[in-house]
Order: C-alpha cells, then structure tokens, then sequence
C-alpha cells in the first residue's frame, strides 16, 4: 500500500487523483496540501507541506509552481518522494528539481500520459526518418484557464525532436511578429486556449507535396492523474534519482 499526499488537493486535477485512488486497492490518499484548506474528503488538508500530519510515502504535486520552493525544502528534510506534474516552471526552477533529484527520487515529466510519451516517442522516430526534408510545426490546445503556454507538453516534444537533430533546431512562438520566409531549423510552437479543453497536441510533419500529422487528444483529465498514481507507486522505495515515464513504461 501507497500512502499518498497531493499538493494540490482543492484543485480540478487534485479532486481528480483523489477520485482515481478511490478506485484503487494499491494506494490511499493521507493528506493534502492546498492553500485552500477546506476539506472535502476522509483526510486533513493542509496549507504548507510543513504542516501534514503524517508523513506519506510519496507527494504527487499536480498544484502550481510557486509550491515548489516549499515542497522541495519538506521532501529533502523528510526524505519524501517526489511526482512532479505541474507544468509551467521556469529554467531555474527545473535546475533545482533535478538538483533535488541528487538526494530524493523524482519523478519528473512534463506530461503524466501513456499516449503521449508514445506520441514523443513517434514524433522522434518520425524526425530521423523524414530529416531537414520536412517543416515541423506543433500545434497544442487547451482549457481557457491554463495559464501557461506553450503547454509543458508541446515543449517536451520540441526538445524530443531537436534531440533528434543534435539541437540544432530553434523555436518561433510568435510568427506574426516575423515579416520574413520560415527557416529550416524552426520548429513553430502555436498555443490555442478555449472552452474546456482538455489537451490536445499535433505534431506536423510538413513536405513537399504531403503532410504527415502526428495526434494526441485527452477527452479527460483522468488519463493523467492514472499516470501520476502509477509514478507515485513506482517511485516508492526507489534510490535518489532523476525519473521519467520512459522509465514507468
């Protein structure tokens, strides 16, 4: 059995693991931590990792950046494992995740889904194959309260990708601010946001007289909350270190 505490327990996605576990004879939920402390369910909430109760065996956080300073600092005097799932943090703040990672496991993915860690997997194969041949552009739609873009996602891809090509590729965000032909070594990156999208990202793989599209769509926020659970199932009792999904698959 996996006792579990989610950082953002209040949120859309926390409800959603909470409800997952319920699920599940592997696993129990022992404690949240959200800002907003009201409780909804058989375990305490907290406002600060500081303050749980009871020390679980894992933390998923699927809460906001601005909680990693907090749960970084308890997971390293505590020894916790870590499945980090939010999205949006910065260069500095991935440093210190993989930092982190030195002394406790981590589990960190810019995306908890099977489906799409195999599209990752696809698009890089698709890369070698197809070369500097083919125009890339990724396409990645989302609920209009992600606050983030990109998504995580659509950057996970792009690096997957520009690992093909020894990083030799740059990205564009902004083409309407760009008043000349597409280069080769671009990747494009469009965000959409709208209605209750839950995620959807297409890899376009544009050539001379054909196209070839790469899909992935979410119809639930389920699909990466099961991914979190298993991550946080896989990563008890493991060594410190740095974990990815390519690991869990």
């Amino acid at each position: 059995m996996t006792n579990i505490a989610i950082c953002g327990a209040n949120g859309k996605m926390g409800k959603t693991i909470y409800n997952c576990i319920q699920e599940r004879d592997d696993c129990k939920v022992v404690a949240g931590i959200d800002i907003y402390t009201e409780q909804y369910a058989d375990f305490p909430i907290v406002a600060k990792p500081s303050e749980l109760p009871v020390k679980p065996d894992v933390i998923i956080d699927f809460s906001n950046p601005a909680s990693l300073d907090g749960l970084l600092e308890y997971c390293l005097s505590t020894g916790t494992p870590l499945v980090v799932a939010s999205t949006g943090y910065s260069d500095e703040q991935i440093a210190r995740i993989k930092s982190a990672a030195q002394q406790i496991p981590v589990f960190f993915t810019f995306n908890m889904s099977l489906g799409i860690n195999l599209l990752v997997e696809l698009a890089k194969k698709a890369a070698s194959v197809l070369g500097d041949r083919f125009d890339i552009e990724i396409v990645e739609k989302h609920h209009n309260q992600k606050i983030d873009a990109p998504s995580g996602t659509a950057i996970m891809l792009a690096n997957a990708i520009n690992e093909t090509f020894d990083n030799s590729k740059h990205y564009v965000y902004d083409r309407h601010s760009r008043r000349q032909k597409r280069e080769k070594a671009e990747i494009g990156m469009h965000a959409i946001r709208g209605g209750t999208i839950v995620g959807e990202h297409d890899v376009i793989f544009a050539g001379h007289d054909e196209v070839i599209t790469l899909s992935h769509s979410a119809a639930s926020k389920s699909v990466f909350a099961e991914g979190s659970i298993n991550a946080a199932i896989f990563l008890k009792d493991r060594p410190a270190g740095l974990y990815d999904m390519s690991m869990l698959i």
